[in-house]
């Protein structure tokens, strides 16, 4: 692979309502850019307060191995703009505004959409006003091929034409000036390019006169004035040295360097850093075994290694040939100490045997040889530790060996340990087989990037040549994926094109790559029938991305005549038959949630775009420990059996725990982390029957979907901040009979907030939705439309992961898998929550009836009888 260099690209594109500056309504910007200690500018736009500049600014990223620290989520980037007083001085301040970005608001190229900043003070005194628009992203360039050095002459040759150097002679003050000279211009110039000399060295020029040159202000950039000098100086004194003897060399003064501001810490990076302390769950020793390769076995045996300990066995797979037999497979057995501490045994052995034979039937001929380890010898390792190295150990006890050996590492540990996730667990139904291995192991998927997909249909022209029946009508129909949507059905109008001005919005998921099209099509409709008149499509990697409510560039399509059209019709009449012309109006909105959640329990708000992203505010942690008291889901050998799994969601981050085999009582106790960006928001756990470990073979395929036994909602504003919450959460589940307790879930959790409490406190009053939900809101009837799809998208991801999470299980967690028709239990259950919210308008009307009976029936007296102390009170109210 060819090595890259990553690079920072800033195209600043314009600004808007800026602060004039030079006394007469109006302002000469330029902007200037600071990144890691480089600087770039631009040209000076002269009296605008609106100016545009569209000119790229590209920086280089600082080396990934100073500190271990990824160059995206390093730096800041300031962008600041000024009055260029060299245009039209100003004895006020040339500071018109600034932003600051953070690092991860740096995208990829091809992710990048213009944005508008508002302009931020310097000082709490500063005056400011406008916004500048930026596109800022990131690529990676490869690196140009190092020229060849030339080749060198002979040393010989020079030796026999150079004549000796005199031992007085002293070297000559001509080859002595280039040196400094060289030394300067590496030093002022850096690490900029050659492409951005021009823009980092010079001052911005005005189309007026050049003006007498003004005092440096901390505002104005140094390096100009240091290195400009230093090639004038250089290319003067050139002629003077060909006619005269040089003078003496002088030392030259090392340049300033450009101030640049104490920069922060680089905050953390965005990707949660898994925790391998395990504090919010119990420790389980397990004793782990790695089955390396083997040596000296027979050329055609074909062998595998069975490692058995406490009562349990497994197996690997079939070994691949090469120098040696590989198998690189690591076993990890739960054990008790207290129990183990007698000394059992741990038996490895070679078999020539496939991996699914049973050895204790198997001839003493299959038998290749064998390890025996005491487990109490057994070195312990905790996960600051490096791995434990492999050792060879002779194989005892093959009759048809001679001097076989077999690499093995041998050593006691817990669930935090490194290699415990890709183990085989023989507590796990995965010992034996290893496709059952792979779909039981604990893994963590990520939910694709959601976009809005907007199509605006303006109008059509040239759509027919022949005059249509009266009663048809046309409409426009697009189709993205399986999302098919619809305009209205227009009359067409025999004077001119149809007009819609209707918006037609899809859900969308990255990558977006070529071979993804959109396609648009246009038909006429007669009463029930359709018929396609042309269509076009549109890639969707070439579709204009937004993050605001601004109007994208509508074009203009031609329309194909369609393959069903042609057939439909027949060649007589598709020679008078054109698709015609569709203006329409396609963006990608990056300002909206695409949510696949309920919104009663949803678990991120954040925009698609992720330049709109805000810094994380602290961290959750989930500790899953095990369930209690699980009831049996199906009967497998004539009893009732279990094997349990648990699945968390928060965020775009799932995770998956390991598959317990035939427990009711199952215990996980692992640990997951997600950062967290509103506090308003609900981390969503699962518990499900997996029976695909146990499935007999004559099952259908209903029997293989996995089933749900009950979930658990924890929303994070009832948290206290670093408080661990451990406690167990009964699993309920819905059933045509009525609720159903299917066990208890044990979970630990904490939120860390990063902040401080004013912090968090902001946040509340912050929307929960971006601004485009509030300033062009979706209409309710297509919200739980697009929910849908987008819960359909992101289980078809989902399911096309290595090991898959499955579809029936992502489609429960994200309700979106119940019957969407009537229910008796949900009307219930509506009607008897709008009575308890409204129970106070019904107690009121209670006591006012109740004040009314107690009054005396005589209309002369006022009020009731003062003796009477426990109706003074209720007269009193009711009168006033």
């Amino acid at each position: 692979m060819a090595a890259t260099v990553r690079k920072l690209v800033v195209e600043v594109v314009e600004a808007r309502n800026l602060l004039p500056k030079d006394g007469t309504g109006t302002s000469s910007p330029y902007a200037r850019a600071d990144f890691d200690g480089q600087r770039r500018k631009t040209r000076t736009v002269p009296r605008d307060l609106n100016p545009a500049w569209n000119e790229p600014l590209e920086f280089s990223f600082p080396g990934p191995g100073s500190g271990g620290i990824d160059p995206v989520a390093g730096e800041p980037l300031e962008v600041a703009i000024f009055h260029d007083v060299r245009v039209a001085p100003t004895r006020r301040n040339n500071f018109l505004g600034r932003v600051r970005l953070d690092a991860r608001q740096f995208v990829r190229k091809g992710e990048e959409a213009l944005i508008y900043f508002p302009l931020e003070k310097k000082s709490f005194l500063s005056w400011v006003r406008g916004d500048i628009g930026l596109k800022v992203y990131y690529l990676d360039e490869p690196l140009a091929p190092e020229p060849d050095p030339p080749a060198a002459d002979p040393p010989a040759a020079d030796a026999v034409d150079a004549p000796p150097p005199a031992p007085d002679a002293s070297p000559s003050p001509v080859c002595a000036d280039p040196q400094p000279e060289a030394e300067v211009t590496e030093t002022a110039q850096g690490a900029p390019p050659a492409g951005d000399e021009a823009s980092t060295e010079k001052p911005p020029e005005g189309d007026g006169d050049p003006v007498a040159p003004t005092p440096a202000t901390e505002d104005e950039p140094l390096m100009s004035s240091e290195a400009v000098p230093a090639s004038d100086t250089a290319a003067s004194e050139r002629p003077q040295e060909e006619e005269t003897p040089p003078p003496p060399p002088i030392p030259t003064p090392m340049p300033r360097q450009v101030p640049v501001p104490p920069r922060p810490a680089p905050p953390p990076p965005d990707v949660p850093m898994e925790r391998s302390k395990h504090d919010l769950v119990d420790k389980m020793p397990y004793l782990f075994v790695r089955v390396v390769r083997a040596r000296g076995l027979p050329a055609g045996a074909h062998p595998h290694v069975r490692v058995a300990a406490g009562g349990r066995h497994a197996s690997t797979r079939e070994a691949r040939r090469g120098a040696f037999f590989e198998w690189d497979q690591t076993f990890a057995f739960k054990r008790d100490p207290a129990i183990d501490s007698p000394g059992p045994t741990l038996e490895v052995s070679v078999w020539d045997l496939p991996p699914d034979a049973d050895v204790s039937i198997a001839d003493d001929r299959s038998f290749l040889g064998g390890l025996c380890f005491d487990t109490a010898d057994v070195h312990a390792r905790d996960p600051p530790d490096g791995p434990l190295a492999t050792q060879w150990y002779r194989l005892e006890g093959g009759r048809r060996l001679a001097g076989a050996d077999l690499m093995v590492a041998t050593w006691a540990g817990t669930q935090a340990d490194e290699a415990f996730g890709e183990a085989w667990k023989a507590d796990s139904p995965s010992a034996s087989s290893f496709s059952a291995a792979v779909a039981s192991r604990a893994k963590v998927y990520v939910s694709p990037k959601l976009w809005l997909l907007r199509l605006t249909v303006i109008e059509a022209q040239d759509t027919l040549t022949a005059a249509p029946p009266r009663d048809a009508g046309i409409a426009v129909r697009g189709t993205l994926g399986f999302q098919t949507l619809k305009t209205r059905t227009t009359p067409v109008n025999r004077n001119g094109g149809p007009a819609w001005n209707e918006d037609l919005v899809f859900v969308a998921a990255e990558p977006f790559i070529d071979d993804d099209c959109f396609v648009i099509s246009l038909e006429v409709r007669y009463g029930k029938e359709a018929f396609p008149v042309g269509s076009a499509s549109i890639s969707l990697a070439a579709i204009e991305r937004r993050v605001d409510d601004r109007k994208v560039a509508s074009k203009w399509l031609d329309l194909l005549p369609s393959d069903e059209a042609m057939r439909k019709v027949g060649n007589r009449a598709a020679m008078h038959m054109h698709g015609g012309r569709l203006h329409v109006r396609v963006c990608l909105d990056g300002g909206y949630h695409v949510a696949d959640e309920p919104p009663y329990a949803s678990s991120d708000f954040r925009p698609s775009a992720r330049q709109l992203w805000r810094p994380p505010i602290g961290v959750l942690e989930l500790g899953i420990v095990g369930c209690k008291g699980l009831l049996p889901m199906r009967t497998a050998d004539g009893k009732g059996c279990t094997d349990a799994y648990a699945v968390a969601k928060y965020g775009p981050k799932w995770a998956r725990t390991r598959t317990i085999c035939d427990s009711f009582d199952p215990a996980w106790n692992e640990q997951y982390t997600w950062p967290v960006y509103d506090p308003c928001t609900v981390l969503t756990v699962g518990v499900f029957d997996d029976p695909l470990q146990s499935l007999p073979p004559d099952e259908g395929k209903d029997a293989a979907c996995s089933r749900p036994m009950g979930k658990v909602r924890i929303r994070l504003s009832t948290l206290e901040n670093g408080r661990v919450y451990r406690g167990a959460y009964p699993l309920i589940l819905m059933l045509p009979t009525g609720a159903k307790r299917m066990g208890d879930v044990e979970l630990a959790v904490r939120f860390a907030t990063s902040g401080t409490a004013l912090d968090v406190l902001h946040m509340y009053g912050q929307p929960v939705l971006p601004a485009m939900h509030h300033l062009r809101p979706i209409l309710s009837v297509n919200r739980e439309a697009l929910r849908l799809a987008a819960a359909r998208i992101s289980v078809a991801h989902l399911a096309r992961a290595e090991p898959p999470l499955r579809r029936e299980a992502a489609m429960w967690m994200l309700d979106a898998a119940e019957p969407r028709g009537f229910s008796m239990r949900k009307l219930r259950a509506n009607w008897n929550r709008a009575v308890a919210a409204l129970s106070w308008v019904a107690d009121a009307a209670r006591w006012a009836e109740d004040t009314r009976v107690l009054l005396p029936p005589a209309p002369h007296v006022p009020g009731p009888d003062a003796g009477a102390s426990d109706q003074l009170l209720p007269a009193a109210a009711f009168y006033v």
